[in-house]
């Protein structure tokens, strides 16, 4: 059995670009073939559908797990594969904290997300401006928990690459600013985007509804 493992990816998602970060944090880009696949919810991709009923990226498909969906359960995947605890301590406060911080990076791409379905991506008449406000909302106060609360720095874990992938999302579509509000994250986020496995993996293309 091949120990080959193949990544659906799309080059402008920030959870497809946390799996392939992580996976250039572990030493597994060799044994990944990456395939750029473009997904939307109004443009269905069949061979996406085919391995994820969602019809969403990433997916990894595995030789032994089949096929794996949704960008947490790839990166526990990878990570145990390259030896468990390399990325989300095994135990401990770490590994609740490495967790909170994954699942407050994956908020802020969901909100964002929703932010751009109603400044851009919905015919304008049919656009519901109050939730674009609330969804603002939450990016913002994710903020202010971010630059006050959180805790950022010590051995890199899935939690800092998803932050730093969903930071770099939200410059990159240009939703509201983090830098002004909270000047400690963005010293920290200048800092990781320096690492190989960020300049290895930028983000380019437009989503194709």
């Amino acid at each position: 059995m091949s120990d080959k493992l193949t990544l659906l990816y799309q080059s402008h998602s920030p959870y497809a670009r946390k799996v392939l970060v992580c996976a250039h944090e572990l030493g597994l880009t060799d044994r990944l073939d990456v395939i750029h696949h473009e997904t939307s919810p109004t443009n269905r991709n069949d061979a996406v559908f085919a391995r994820n009923p969602l019809g969403k990226v990433p997916v990894l498909v595995t030789p032994g797990a089949g096929a794996l969906f949704d960008s947490v359960v790839i990166c526990d995947y990878l990570d145990r594969l390259a030896g468990e605890g390399s990325l989300i301590p095994r135990e401990g406060p770490e590994r609740y904290e490495t967790l909170r911080l994954q699942a407050l990076a994956q908020g802020l791409c969901d909100a964002g997300i929703a932010v751009r379905w109603d400044t851009e991506r919905r015919p304008e008449a049919l656009r519901y401006p109050a939730l674009a406000a609330g969804q603002t909302t939450k990016l913002l106060e994710a903020y202010d928990y971010l630059e006050t609360q959180a805790h950022l720095d010590g051995p890199v874990t899935v939690g800092q690459i998803g932050l730093a992938t969903a930071l770099a999302w939200l410059s990159f579509r240009r939703l509201p600013d983090f830098r002004e509000r909270a000047p400690r994250l963005a010293g920290w986020y200048d800092r990781f985007n320096q690492r190989p496995s960020m300049r290895a993996t930028p983000y380019e293309g437009e989503t194709q509804d």
